[in-house]
């Protein structure tokens, strides 16, 4: 964006957040109008003639609107806690921070980024994480550990960015930044923190550099000291810990940025035991440093951080005080270790794994784990961020995801084609026996860039535009890969250079632009039902797209542009968005490792994705699509298989659950380890390697204040009839005087239930049904031999001997089913695309206002009551909710004031099954299905999951390589 824009932006923004005050909650239209008039008045008055014809000409009204709208609707960084205030005193006060520097400066610094409100909404999170710490000045031992937990591609750099600067203005001397596993990764987080914190550039003799952001803005001779550079090669080693002889109380903050290595970390620990101890452990003689204040940041902290050596413990849940954890856990530890007053800040988006941590583990050697005991803090996504629960919907897959069919020569032969799930390091992609790309990776590098040529139309062609092709982990296989698209977009760009047959491509590219990019386009900008709308595309600011002739006059010189880079750790090639800055960077980034977790891919439009994994933070992390999309929603696609969009599928739902117990504890005044205990026993079960959860071949899974849903069937005839015979039992087996009535209507909820309901059926009914029930393998949350177990050991604590049971009704264009003497209509769901032609997959059985059934009146006034209550520690936007969250629901019903943990919940269902728009059913039998709702219980109840030896080998073997 041109200098003079942004300043426009700059002048103009605060102008149009006064204007939005007299409003109490203006529409979306009143709000771009509003925008639209003090743009076009602030250019009348002081810019137009008054300005040179070459700088009027650099202006974009269209650009500083669009900006302007995007920044006042969106709400960013707000924050829910639960903390453990032991040993904790309150120290933040507007008094404390009346000297600082660090922030200020980095406050100033963003103004030319982001809009006012979206910089207090960081100064008020940040401020939120960092009195979670303990005062730097505070004499006496301390030892404070948390979690931030965010989205994937979200901002956390930014985010600890400013916690950084906080930190160094409250007082904290030694501050280390945690940067992934490799240099790139390390070498991006440096480069950002010299910008936002350092102030000036770095270079590899240690010298400081010109001043860059922040350096611009603080008086001179407020610098904080760096121990890294911004170079490859310029982590600490043995060299810079010879350079720094010390570091004194009085002197400026040191700031390390480092990778998770052994090597660096050994260097580091070595050093600081040298050259930093100042004083002595009376209990042990250790040597400790006890005058500087530490604070560790760890960016990605799921990774590698964690101990995923398998420990033993007694039954009384004491630990092994000897246990040898893994080289990365205990030099972190071991470096906290020393430190007589220290804090520790994980950074994640997939917070899994890290409070699967024992909270009492501890070590002679190392101490603490690092279980964040002292508090988490759960980031709120911004308006306009595109994640999991957006992508994934039904909607966001029909808009933005593409099937690949093609990486596997046929279904017959799995192990066989261009990339196989399944391949090893020598494996050579091969298409029809040919090394050349599949037609889908074709389509996906046209769509890249087509979806080029239409920002380079809407004024983006300074901007970053990237796409990531990431189909396997092996270095060599990605090398070969990288030669394959570089032949084609060379070919690409011979034919359109000399015209000679180039009217193929063209019409390729013409059919795939009237095909998908103008109906994507016009799905989201319909001329009405703007209320209606599933995505408020406000947001981002979407256009109308030009028509094809205008792209078509752009494509050679945008294929001129686009570079093909190969990110691992062997080849050279390196993401040169720094170095591109004023011009943007055009990419092809292929690679596995490296670019699955932090490295940011700028401006991400298209991906090619075929990794293979099963463990929920693996996938998410490798989400690079995933983040901020403003005025180019509409132009990003994810190429995937139907079985990966599957599982991102069932990861969002997973994650929002969690998320959910989250805000229920906060709403509670729970402590981080109760959440801790909450997620570990979450029968969602494949959240992280089972190396993570620390247990090789059992885990314990509760389904308390949690719904189980089957979303996976057998499409096996006989299994289908024997699954329906086992439901028609369960309703002959129930005495006929339990129907409570025909429909059923809360008094804060109109709509009627189009089923029947049965009330006071007792337990062993239901845990016979789920006993004959099959339920599919990949019905991993919804097994029901697991369910049944459950309710058993559930009953004899007195809990689940009592269940509503209903059998719900579809809409009347619906197919009759009989179960017994009823007869209903059968509910509708579609059909999740899938490459097994044996299973059928849906997104959601459920339907959330079903859960209300059973529900007393005072119940459902005390689940919406706290589901407001949460609302409002969100500092949420608009009109109130009025309706209760389920997990609310599910709370108040076994932990509220009008508790019944006797009672519980099951659905029934059957269900055609249609793809999008089919007139008839995708199956001629209807699939019979279940869902039920658990009630919260402190029971601590928990049923047993063994995982066999093949699963183990297929984890182990997702975690057992890198670059």
């Amino acid at each position: 964006m041109k200098d003079i824009n942004k300043k426009i932006i700059k002048a103009v923004s605060p102008i149009v957040e006064f204007a939005l005050m007299e409003f109490e909650n203006p529409s979306l239209e009143e709000r771009d109008e509003i925008v639209r008039a003090k743009v076009k008045e602030f250019l009348s008055e002081h810019i137009e003639g008054k300005v040179s014809s070459a700088m009027l000409a650099q202006v974009n009204e269209e650009q500083i609107v669009s900006t302007i709208r995007i920044s006042t609707c969106k709400w960013d960084y707000k924050v829910q806690v639960i903390s453990d205030p032991t040993n904790h005193i309150a120290w933040l006060t507007e008094e404390k921070k009346s000297g600082w520097s660090y922030w200020p400066s980095y406050a100033e610094y963003l103004e030319g980024y982001l809009d006012d409100s979206t910089i207090e909404n960081l100064d008020d999170s940040t401020d939120r994480v960092i009195e979670q710490l303990e005062d730097p000045c505070r004499n006496e031992s301390w030892d404070r550990r948390g979690l931030v937990v965010g989205h994937v591609q979200s901002g956390k750099t930014g985010h600890y960015t400013g916690l950084v600067a906080k930190a160094a203005d409250a007082g904290y001397k030694i501050i280390i930044v945690l940067a992934g596993l490799h240099n790139n990764l390390r070498a991006q987080t440096q480069l950002r923190l010299e910008s936002g914190f350092l102030g000036f550039e770095t270079d590899e003799d240690g010298e400081t550099g010109r001043s860059i952001g922040v350096g611009n803005i603080r008086a001179p001779g407020i610098k904080p000291n760096a121990a890294t550079n911004r170079s490859e090669k310029g982590d600490f080693n043995k060299s810079k810990a010879k350079s720094i002889q010390g570091i004194s109380p009085e002197e400026k903050p040191w700031i390390f940025v480092v990778k998770k290595n052994k090597s660096v970390l050994e260097h580091l620990l070595n050093w600081i035991k040298k050259r930093v101890t100042d004083s002595e452990d009376s209990e042990t003689g250790k040597a400790i440093v006890d005058k500087l204040p530490l604070l560790i940041i760890d960016d990605e902290a799921d990774n590698a951080s964690v101990d995923t050596k398998e420990q033993v413990y007694t039954q009384d849940d004491e630990v092994d005080s000897e246990h040898n954890p893994t080289a990365i856990n205990s030099l972190i530890r071991q470096i906290m270790h020393v430190f007589s007053r220290k804090a520790y800040i994980g950074y994640t988006a997939t917070p899994f794994a890290n409070v699967f941590i024992h909270n009492k583990n501890e070590t002679k050697r190392e101490g603490k784990d690092l279980f964040p005991n002292s508090f988490i803090v759960n980031l709120i996504a911004s308006s306009n961020y595109v994640g999991p629960s957006f992508v994934f919907s039904e909607k966001g897959q029909r808009l933005f995801t593409r099937s690949i069919t093609d990486n596997v020569d046929n279904k017959d032969a799995p192990e066989i084609g261009w990339m196989p799930n399944k391949h090893k390091s020598n494996h050579i992609p091969l298409y029809e026996s040919q090394a050349i790309l599949p037609p889908s990776l074709k389509e996906a590098i046209h769509s890249f860039i087509l979806a080029c040529c239409t920002r380079r139309y809407r004024g983006d062609g300074d901007e970053h535009w990237s796409m990531l092709v990431h189909v396997t982990r092996f270095n060599n296989v990605q090398g070969i890969v990288s030669e394959q698209v570089s032949t084609y977009v060379k070919s690409l760009k011979q034919k359109l250079a000399r015209g000679i047959g180039q009217e193929d491509i063209l019409d390729s590219m013409r059919e795939l632009w009237n095909r998908d990019f103008k109906k994507v386009n016009e799905a989201l900008l319909p001329e009405d039902n703007v209320e209606e709308r599933e995505f408020n595309i406000k947001n981002f600011d979407i256009k109308c797209l030009p028509e094809f002739d205008v792209i078509e006059e752009n494509l050679l010189s945008v294929l001129n542009e686009i570079r093909i880079l190969t990110i691992n750790g062997l080849a050279k090639d390196a993401l040169m968005y720094e170095e591109f800055k004023e011009v943007g960077l055009k990419v092809i980034a292929i690679g596995g490792d490296k670019l699955s977790r932090g490295l940011t891919l700028e401006g991400l439009m298209t991906s090619y994705f075929l990794r293979a994994s099963k463990m929920y933070d693996t996938l998410m992390q490798m989400g690079r699509w995933f983040g901020y999309r403003p005025r180019y929603l509409d132009l990003c696609r994810l190429y995937t298989t139907d079985d990966l969009t599957e599982w991102f599928s069932q990861i969002a739902i997973a994650s929002e659950e969690l998320r959910e117990e989250f805000d229920i504890m906060v709403a509670k005044n729970q402590r981080p380890h109760e959440y801790g205990l909450k997620v570990q026993s979450h029968p969602g079960l494949l959240v992280t390697s089972p190396l993570k959860m620390r247990a090789a071949k059992e885990f314990k899974l509760s389904f308390s204040g949690d719904t189980s849903e089957t979303v996976a069937f057998s499409n096996v005839a006989d299994i289908i009839k024997s699954n329906t015979s086992a439901m028609e039992a369960l309703i002959n087996d129930i005495p006929p005087n339990l129907i409570t009535k025909s429909g059923y209507s809360h008094t804060n909820y109109e709509s009627k239930f189009n089923g029947i309901i049965f009330d006071g059926v007792k337990s062993d009914l239901v845990i016979n049904f789920l006993e004959q029930y099959q339920t599919h393998p990949d019905s991993y949350k919804s097994n029901s031999s697991l369910i049944s177990k459950f309710i058993e050991q559930m009953n004899s604590v007195g809990e689940l001997t009592n269940w509503t049971i209903a059998i719900a009704g579809g809409d009347k264009s619906n197919q009759t089913f009989s179960l017994g003497d009823i007869t209903l209509h059968a509910s509708r769901r579609a059909k999740l695309l899938t490459s097994d032609d044996r299973k059928i997959s849906i997104r959601r059985l459920l339907d959330p206002k079903h859960e209300l059934l059973g529900t007393t009146e005072l119940q459902y006034q005390e689940a919406l009551s706290l589901t407001v209550q949460t609302w409002k520690n969100q500092g949420m936007q608009g009109e109130q909710p009025s309706f209760p969250k389920n997990t609310n629901i599910r709370y108040v019903k076994g932990k509220g004031l009008h508790a019944n943990r006797t009672k519980a919940l099951l659905i029934l269902y059957m269900l055609e099954i249609r793809n999008k728009n089919q007139l008839e059913p995708d199956n001629k039998n209807l699939v019979p299905a279940f869902g039920v709702s658990f009630p919260a219980s402190n029971s601590g109840v928990k049923v047993p999951y063994i995982v066999n030896n093949v699963l183990q080998q297929e984890w182990n073997l997702e975690y057992g390589g890198s670059e």
